[in-house]
């Protein structure tokens, strides 16, 4: 990009890393950019019971749409679960089991732009 003023060489670059679904973050002085790897979700929340108490040690599930594997976690004390690192362009299903009961299935959809989740899960004891 010699002979090409450092404004345009943004630009150039912007539009390029559009295309292929990149998102620049700053750019330095000399417009050189600076970019990162598409934005990872989480989902996180908690397992809880009819009166809305935390249930521990409750399966949570989290199935990728894409591949079709199914993450499993333990609720802890709390009832609280995590999962993180996951990808913007799939689509996921969660849901908890406890003693033989089962949560609804909750969707998470590829087109919420939302990069933090926070989903209760709730069993019915």
């Amino acid at each position: 990009m010699k002979g090409i003023p450092v404004s345009l060489r943004f630009f150039a670059c912007k539009a390029i890393l559009t295309c292929c679904g990149l998102t620049v973050f700053s750019v330095a002085a000399q417009g050189t950019a600076v970019f990162a790897q598409q934005q990872q979700r989480v989902v996180s929340g908690k397992v809880v019971d009819a009166a809305n108490d935390p249930i521990k040690g409750a399966v949570v599930y989290l199935k990728d749409s894409r591949s079709l594997g199914v993450k499993s976690f333990f609720s802890d004390d709390q009832g609280g679960y995590r999962f993180g690192q996951l990808s913007q362009n799939t689509d996921y299903e969660i849901w908890a089991e406890n003693n033989g009961k089962k949560s609804a299935v909750k969707s998470i959809s590829s087109f919420d732009n939302k990069s933090q989740f926070f989903i209760n899960l709730k069993i019915d004891k």
